[in-house]
């Protein structure tokens, strides 16, 4: 697969012009910061390549950091999955990999300095008063009637607040900010709230914990992060991000450079985290690594590359509008990576019954077909002709319609590999479906020997020796939405979920298929991309799972056969 040349951004401009000044001395840092609180997704792995790519592009640093401030979603099972995922992208934190609840003392202490010096305040209005009185886009805030407590009492309550006297509810700890600022965020955010509830790293040492807007910035600030990249939505949470900063100034190292970029829109997805344990949840998909999801644990599963996904966040680039992606981008950045590096195999998976009336009984033809047509260095392998073998039922028709080229009574076809062969008759049950297609060869047109290219003709079909041949499960996998925007506005994006994604057949394959092992890929000639499954393959026992087709055929049509070669 050809890289391409390394397009310029806004934001290598921006880190660009950085060096050129000596802003950072010339230190680039960046963070990936995920909530543990579902596996990560394609739209993650666009930040992910930004983040640990510009790092290693300039020569930095990336840290993987878990923002654990919510422990009643999150759990370990999410913080493993995303370490799994970030490292197969082919990333690597080194030494860097840091949790937010590392800073949960320094976090508090900070929080008492902004209350000595009246700039924070507990509020014991309930949540829904707090909301009501934060006023609307076009309306100022009401101050709270606690906002003018004196910093001696905010203080005692803040202690009283960690040291668990309180319910879950009773107070909060806000930002003394500015309510009437056109920026809603800047109308005294809650910094800190009551949550008695068992942390995954830190057990019950606390009972109050910080909001994300209040720990983010600091974060960054202690770990020294030189550009804070985050995604549009962020950009109105900017304002605060400094002003945290701008108050603990000589109390922290530094104080990042937040950049906002466009986040990742794709057709025929849904993004949100929420959508996506709705799915999980209500068992819509078979779990967070289903091959039909989106997440980077099921893209995984289906068949895709670090490759692929590395050049499809390359390829779509980087900007500040909002747009959307197509889906199929995606899917020829896989085509172009697997069409490079998967061996080629042959499959039958509708299969028809052939025999070849002239073939000697109980011989065996060896056939060679090449492992890669387009690298000779990968070499050839053994196919077995025998005398019954399978045909993929497409591949032959009764009464052959205009521009079919493949078998029918009458016509010779090459059996892909092997000799050309002529349908002279078929055999039939009692309510016409075909039991047998009979055929005789032409015992001088092999393949690779002398002379055998002198007679032409137009088909060229696969097949597989009915005694040789393994079975081997298979799973038909297909888009999981049927419309191209189900997370629109308005629309039940589980309305929109595709019956057809997914079918499970038994089909025949090659028999050194048999041996194949988990995440090894394959393109299996004229269907398209296979991978053997890498939770449930099992040595002698594969399950492949269709990766893509060979070629985008979705927009021509929706309801495909489940063995459609497109």
């Amino acid at each position: 697969m050809n890289t391409p040349a390394t397009p310029t951004h806004f934001i290598r401009n921006i880190i660009e012009e950085d060096n050129r000044t000596g802003k950072w001395n010339g230190r680039v840092e960046t963070r990936f910061p995920p909530e543990p609180n579902g596996y990560l997704h394609i739209g993650h792995a666009k930040s992910i390549c930004l983040n640990f790519g510009l790092a290693r592009e300039y020569n930095g640093i990336c840290h993987l950091r878990f923002d654990d401030t919510n422990p009643e979603k999150e759990a370990q099972e999410y913080v493993d999955a995303i370490i799994e995922s970030v490292h197969w992208l082919g990333f690597d934190w080194k030494t860097h990999l840091y949790f937010a609840s590392d800073y949960f003392d320094q976090l508090y202490e900070f929080a008492e300095y902004l209350i000595t010096q009246g700039k924070a305040y507990v509020d014991s209005l309930p949540a829904e008063e707090i909301r009501r009185l934060r006023g609307t886009l076009t309306e100022a805030g009401i101050n709270s009637p606690y906002r003018d407590r004196p910093a001696e009492e905010n203080l005692d309550l803040f202690r009283r607040m960690r040291a668990g006297e309180f319910p879950d509810g009773a107070h909060v700890l806000r930002a003394k900010i500015d309510m009437a600022s056109p920026n809603i965020n800047l109308r005294d955010p809650v910094i800190y709230r009551i949550r008695h509830i068992h942390h995954q790293r830190t057990g019950d040492k606390w009972c109050i914990y910080p909001m994300y807007d209040y720990t983010h910035c600091i974060s960054d600030a202690l770990e020294r992060i030189t550009h804070s990249l985050c995604t549009l939505e962020f950009e109105d949470h900017r304002p605060l991000y400094d002003w945290v900063l701008d108050q603990l100034t000589g109390k922290v190292p530094c104080h990042p450079q937040q950049i906002e970029f466009a986040r990742l829109n794709l057709t025929y997805s849904v993004m949100s985290k929420r959508k996506l344990i709705d799915l999980v949840e209500n068992r819509l998909v078979d779990g967070w690594d289903d091959p039909r999801m989106n997440t980077l644990a099921g893209l995984r599963r289906r068949g895709y590359t670090p490759e692929s996904i590395r050049l499809f966040a390359e390829r779509i680039g980087i900007s500040k509008a909002d747009s959307w992606i197509d889906i199929s981008i995606l899917e020829d950045c896989l085509r172009e990576d697997l069409n490079e590096s998967a061996l080629r195999r042959i499959a039958v998976l509708d299969p028809a019954l052939l025999i070849i009336d002239n073939f000697p009984e109980g011989h065996e033809e060896v056939c060679y077909a090449p492992n890669h047509p387009q690298k000779p260095e990968s070499g050839t392998r053994e196919l077995i002709l025998t005398k019954q073998i399978y045909i993929d039922r497409e591949d032959f028709m009764e009464t052959p319609g205009k521009g079919f080229f493949r078998l029918s009574p009458g016509a010779e076809v090459r059996l892909r590999y092997a000799f050309i062969v002529k349908c002279t008759h078929v055999v039939k049950d009692d309510t016409g479906k075909i039991l047998a297609i009979h055929c005789i060869y032409d015992p001088d047109t092999k393949s690779g020997t002398a002379g055998a290219e002198t007679r032409k003709v137009r088909g060229n079909i696969h097949w597989l020796s009915a005694t040789r041949a393994s079975t081997a499960e298979i799973r038909l996998y297909d888009r999981l939405f049927s419309d191209p925007y189900p997370d629109a506005e308005g629309k039940d994006f589980k309305a929109s979920l595709n019956p057809d994604s997914k079918h499970i057949i038994t089909g025949y394959v090659e028999p050194a298929l048999n041996e194949a092992r988990a995440e090894q890929r394959f393109q299996f000639e004229r269907y398209g991309y296979f991978v053997a499954d890498l939770a449930d393959t099992r040595p002698g026992k594969p399950v492949f799972n269709r990766t893509a087709s060979l070629r985008n055929t979705w927009e021509k049509t929706t309801n495909k056969s489940n063995t459609n070669r497109s």
